[in-house]
Parts: C-alpha cells; structure tokens; sequence
C-alpha cells in the first residue's frame, strides 16, 4: 500500500518536444518582434529548454545519458536547421545559456548516428556557419563560446580542411594578437590544432599556401612585439617543420635567407625558452644539405657569433 502513495519520478520531456519548443523560441528571438520584456521572458525559458537538451546528452546527477534517446535528439536538431538557429543566436542568450548551448553543439559533433558523424554532413551544407564561428573571435563577449564550437567542428577533417582554405583562416593570425589574453590563447589553440590534428590535409595546404601563409607567420607571430605570441609561434613553427609529411613546407622554410635571419634574431632574444626553441628550428637551416649559397653565406658570415 505504501507505494501507492510514493511520488512518481520526474519524466524527462521527450526530445522531439524539447526541439519543437527550442526552435520556436530561437526563431522568435530572431524576429526581434517583442518588447523586452518579452524578450527577457523568452531568454529565461530558452535558458531552461538548453538545460533540458544538455541533459538529455550528457546525463544528470541522477541518471546517465541514454544512448537512443541522444541519437534521437542529435536527428532532430540537424533536421530543419535548428543547430544553425541555435549558433547564430548564441550572442542573444546569456552566459549561462551560452555555455549550455556550447557544450550541446560540442557533443553532437561526436554523436554516430547509423555508424555516421552526421555533424560532418550537416556543416559540409552549412560552411557559412564556419564562417560566423571563425568571426566570433571579433566579439569579446562570444569569442569563447565560439572559439570553443569551432574547436569540435575542426575535428572532422573536411571542416578542419574548409577552414584553412578560407579567407576566414588569415583572419585568426589577428585573433592570435587581440589584447585580451584569453581570446588570444584560445585562438592560438585553434590555430595550433589546424596545423596539426589532420596531417594530411596540412601537408596540401602548406604546399599550396607557402609564400603568403610563411611571411604572416613571420610578420604577423615570430616578429611580434608581444613575447606569448612569439614563444607560442616558435614552438609551433618547430613542430610543423620537424612533422615528416610537411617536409615540401620543410624545405621552403630553411632554403630562405630571410628566414634564417628571424630565427637568427630569436636566438639572441633574452628568454631561455625562446632561445632552446629557436634553435631547434635553427639546426635544421644548419642540417640542410641543399642549402642555397645566401643562406650559407648567412651561416659562414655569423659562425663565431653562433658558437
């Protein structure tokens, strides 16, 4: 008899609901037709629909993620482009909302469906929102959020590849100087993951973007007068050169006087740890066994001063 007056567990909402009402709201919040009022209104009860998709992904305290029902939900939040209104409205929802919001876009894009990434097939269509991602960085208050969403989208190599040959990538070279330490490094982190994650893919882009893509780096990150920029720029320099599948980017990079004069220049620079990296670049314009007769001249020239 005692359980028939026991309290029935909270049943979660159904996902095809959560979605319904998350799309209605997103598209309302677009519209810009209510008061503010209103719109404070809505923004509170998007922030709880979020919640409710996070839990539906990721589990609660109480229970683990159900693995059907985060399939279900993964299939209709890339059905009638729900994920692209929850991305281009992420900058209307508040903090909260936005780190929920980040964390759902996060683990659809590991979510297999039918043995299938369908984030991969869902962005391959919808590239212009990479496009808005890569911008976000220009606006302090989503810059993480987005920074964050683009960070996960990279790990498919299609998108990481659509990134780099765009003309959103050179953008993330000015990203990588903004003021605000946090965005900075956040945009180092990206910037450093697509020019390693995919190998293959870097290796095509490096031998196809050579000329513009090493003068940015050296312009824009070696000479930087701020000196995270240049440590973090030396350090990854080293690691793209010394990856064996980058070896045409290799050969370019150490066969340039002017190059080995900026490596040069790091390594009379007064931190330790900018020095012992740049020399690591340095050995190999030392280890070049073709190198062209200016930049042997360069090494001849400077032999006492690199003893």
């Amino acid at each position: 008899m005692e359980g028939l007056f026991k309290s029935k567990p909270k049943t979660q909402k159904n996902s095809d609901e959560v979605v319904r009402l998350t799309r209605n709201l997103l598209v309302s919040l677009l519209s810009n037709e209510h008061d503010f009022g209103k719109r404070d209104e809505k923004v509170a009860e998007m922030n709880k629909f979020i919640r409710d998709l996070k839990i539906i992904l990721y589990g609660s305290a109480e229970s683990e993620p159900v693995a059907e029902a985060c399939k279900k939900l993964t299939e209709e939040l890339f059905e009638e482009n729900t994920l692209r209104l929850l991305i281009i409205c992420l900058p209307r929802l508040n903090l909260e909302a936005r780190k929920d919001a980040t964390q759902v876009v996060a683990n659809l894009q590991r979510q297999h469906v039918d043995g299938r990434l369908i984030a991969t097939i869902y962005l391959e269509k919808n590239l212009d929102l990479l496009e808005v991602l890569v911008s976000g960085y220009e606006d302090p208050e989503i810059a993480l959020h987005y920074g964050g969403t683009l960070s996960e989208c990279i790990r498919h190599q299609i998108i990481a590849r659509y990134v780099l040959e765009s003309e959103s990538f050179k953008k993330i070279f000015d990203y990588i100087r903004l003021p605000q330490f946090d965005i900075a490094s956040d945009a180092t982190a990206t910037f450093k993951e697509l020019l390693t994650r995919h190998k293959s893919t870097v290796a095509g882009f490096l031998s196809n973007n050579i000329d513009w893509f090493f003068h940015d780096y050296n312009t824009k990150l070696l000479q930087s007068s701020n000196y995270i920029t240049r440590r973090q720029a030396i350090k990854l320099l080293g690691d793209i050169l010394l990856e064996r599948s980058n070896s045409v980017a290799l050969i370019h990079y150490v066969s340039s006087k002017d190059n080995l004069r900026i490596l040069m220049n790091l390594l009379r620079e007064s931190s330790k740890n900018i020095q012992i990296d740049a020399f690591h670049v340095f050995k190999l314009f030392a280890a070049n066994q073709y190198k062209p007769h200016e930049v042997m001249n360069v090494l001849i020239a400077n032999q006492d001063k690199l003893h």
